[in-house]
């Protein structure tokens, strides 16, 4: 997987974890994404879940020889489930449905244990 995260992403200290499969994203805590004091914003969160969907995305457009095929978020549906403390903040998407004009994709924020996500997102996306 070849593409660089937006301007937004590097703002919020987000960087890729290369590995199989869809890339998670790491999100450090500091004052750029303090929220309340000792929580991450909730737009932080979203932005992070944001990237980690169309990080996602990127990744099967390329698993399909789509790699220049260009994406536009449609609809983002963010569900905030617990608050984000001052740690590391992971998150990362998948595409449940990948048309060759429209995509959905889910993505999940989590800090200690995937299985206890600290927000999650839901977005569609037109290909074109």
């Amino acid at each position: 997987m070849s593409f660089a995260l937006p301007p937004y992403a590097e703002l919020l200290g987000i960087t890729i974890e290369r590995g199989e499969g869809p890339p998670i994203l790491d999100m450090p805590f500091g004052s750029g994404v303090l929220g309340r004091p000792g929580f991450v914003h909730g737009g932080a969160l979203s932005g992070l879940l944001e990237m980690a969907a169309v990080a996602a995305l990127r990744h099967a457009l390329a698993a399909e020889d789509r790699e220049g095929a260009r994406i536009k978020p449609v609809n983002v549906t963010v569900d905030f489930m617990r608050g984000g403390r001052e740690k590391v903040t992971r998150a990362q998407g998948k595409v449940s449905r990948l048309g060759n004009r429209v995509a959905n994709v889910e993505a999940f924020a989590w800090q200690d244990d995937p299985d206890r996500p600290v927000a999650a997102a839901r977005m569609n996306f037109l290909i074109g």
